[in-house]
């Protein structure tokens, strides 16, 4: 049996509006079917907090909030404490902000709770720019891939969030992709079970800013960890740990080519 079969069959993240084959938006689905009606969600403005809250069609069917841009961990924060204080021990925060709410303008609040280790759940759907607002270049932007904002010439690579993360020497972190489900909820799960700050980063492909097919969502995330593009690890005891090796190495170009996005078409808002 995989490990999804055993995911809870109730919905709380569900009647969204997201674009259709939103990696995203599959990423916030899976975790709380797998951290269930107790956790509480902090969102910040992004992809998830536009789709999810337009009343009266509101998305999400446990607590769910959105938080100022810059503050979805100091926001995790409070809420965790004001919960404590209460005296409720049968819950999960978890967050869910995208590449630039986390590795640009969220970072310093993320920095500050792996220092307090405030007890909570933050993951990055990193769709590698910031799609909600027009796709402009985000700090996780790759190399090559075009945006409306990448200056031409511009050599420019993603920050390093592994390095950044074990920097601050946390309890546990992982990588993770929608293309492998089960990894993901493994992750969450085994996140889950553990006291302090934890930070999952998961490859959360866009359609729309990618220049793929929105039937090609799960396959281009599976395809980028076997190309060795995107690895799947976890960090423990100060260590990190590989999980699926590279299948197919030597099948990188044709994971590029697929993508409208690595096409140059000589536009100076494009990378050289």
């Amino acid at each position: 049996m995989a490990v999804a079969d055993k995911l809870d069959a109730r919905e709380f993240f569900f009647g969204h509006k997201a674009c259709a084959g939103c990696g995203g938006s599959l990423a916030v689905r899976i975790a709380l079917k797998v951290l269930g009606e107790r956790a509480v969600a902090t969102l910040p403005a992004g992809c998830m907090s536009a789709v999810g809250f337009n009343f009266p069609q509101l998305a999400f069917t446990n607590n769910a909030f959105i938080s100022p841009f810059a503050a979805t961990a100091s926001v995790m924060t409070g809420l965790e404490a004001g919960l404590r204080r209460r005296g409720e021990t049968d819950y999960h925060i978890v967050g869910f902000a995208g590449d630039g709410g986390t590795a640009d303008i969220g970072l310093q609040a993320l920095s500050g709770a792996i220092d307090r280790n405030d007890n909570i759940i933050y993951i990055c759907y990193d769709n590698e720019a910031y799609m909600n607002t027009g796709i402009q270049k985000s700090g996780l932007t790759p190399l090559g891939a075009r945006t409306t904002t990448t200056p031409g010439g511009s050599r420019s690579r993603k920050k390093d969030m592994s390095a950044i993360i074990d920097a601050h020497g946390i309890p546990y972190a992982a990588t993770a992709s929608v293309g492998y489900i089960d990894d993901y909820i493994r992750k969450v799960e085994k996140a889950a079970s553990i006291k302090g700050t934890k930070y999952i980063h998961v490859l959360a492909p866009c359609p729309t800013g990618w220049g793929i097919a929105t039937d090609e969502t799960v396959e281009i995330a599976r395809e980028a960890v076997d190309v060795g593009v995107w690895e799947l690890k976890e960090y423990e005891n100060g260590i990190w740990t590989t999980n699926i090796e590279p299948k197919n190495p030597d099948r990188v170009e044709e994971y590029y080519a697929r993508q409208g996005r690595f096409r140059n078409t000589g536009r100076k808002t494009q990378n050289g």
